[in-house]
Formats: structure tokens, sequence, C-alpha cells
């Protein structure tokens, strides 16, 4: 048995339309597709299902999403001007042999925690 990359995250959401504007109009992920209360975005290749479906109430995730950018300071900057709300600012993490490691953390619309990082070379 072999295992690849990942195909397809999956979270659980309470408001499909505030979710839509939320990662298609703030974050400016690409939208694949909507089926009903399901949303599709494209991640570099890995889908983001958001699963909008009347379910039991689920608290937020105690994961992380974190997604890669090339310049974590003016992706922020862009990001706060489109609305969205940061729990802190840019700042390093690891000093590694190779590039140092920055992060950025906010939540979206349900209170799932999300993540800007850059591996600054």
């Amino acid at each position: 048995m072999s295992l690849s990359s990942l195909g397809q995250v999956a979270l659980q959401i309470s408001n499909t339309d505030a979710s839509q504007e939320f990662y298609g109009g703030k974050l400016g992920l690409k939208q694949l597709y909507r089926f009903g209360d399901l949303l599709f975005f494209d991640c570099g290749g890995v889908r983001l299902m958001l699963d909008g479906a009347p379910k039991l109430s689920i608290p937020p995730c105690s994961q992380c999403l974190y997604f890669k950018v090339d310049d974590i300071a003016n992706t922020y900057d862009k990001m706060r001007s489109a609305g969205v709300v940061f729990l802190d600012k840019p700042h390093l993490i690891s000093k590694m042999p190779d590039h140092d490691l920055w992060m950025v953390f906010f939540k979206d619309p349900d209170g799932h925690l999300l993540a800007l990082m850059e591996e600054k070379r």
C-alpha cells in the first residue's frame, strides 16, 4: 500500500453563503463548484470541501489548515484590507537550516483555525 498527497480536506460549516464569501471573496481561493450546501475550492491541487448541509451542531475543529504563501507580509496586508481579522501578526516561528518559517493565524466564520505560512529562504 502506498499513500500519496491529500486529495481533499473537509470542514463542517454553518452558513454556506458566508463561507463562500469568506473563502472565495476574502481569501481569494478559486471556487471549483457549489452543489447545494457543498462548496469546493482549489488549494494548490488539494480540494477544500466546505459542508454546510444541516447536521448536528459540531464545534470548530481543533486542527489548523496552513496556506503556503510566497510573501506573508503582502498577503497579510491584502487579506486585512479584504476584511479578514487576524489573531496575531506575521511572526517568525523557527529558524531552520535552509529557511525561516513565518506564520500568522486567523479564523473563518465558523471559528476554524487557519494560518498563512511562508518558508523564507
